[in-house]
């Protein structure tokens, strides 16, 4: 997983947005050092872009990372591969989470 500090965009208190890109299966087992970078971007009131498109599986402990996320700061879900859509769409995350095509497009949002 990488993070980004320095993307150009609307930031909370003063802080520039952090692009956080995920890689591989998340999962209970593997979600740890996902919820330590949202976390810990949270904490700062940082608007967060998630770039999915490296997520090759997610379960439900992802789902709930992303909507307490969401609750906490400014969270922008980005390039989400069409598995990861469709789960998504079938839980309803979709219509809660703001979703956008491209990183890019977050960052300007």
């Amino acid at each position: 997983m990488s993070t980004q500090h320095d993307a150009p965009g609307d930031p909370l208190a003063g802080e520039l947005p952090r692009i956080v890109a995920p890689h591989g299966d998340l999962d209970a087992d593997t979600l740890g050092p996902l919820r330590h970078a949202l976390t810990e971007a949270a904490d700062a009131g940082q608007v967060v872009v998630l770039d999915a498109r490296g997520i090759t599986f997610a379960d439900s402990s992802f789902l709930n990372l992303l909507l307490s996320t969401h609750q906490r700061t400014d969270l922008r879900v980005a390039a989400v591969p069409p598995q990861l859509a469709r789960l998504l769409r079938i839980v309803g995350v979709d219509q809660v989470l703001k979703v956008y095509t491209t990183a890019e497009e977050a960052l300007t949002a």
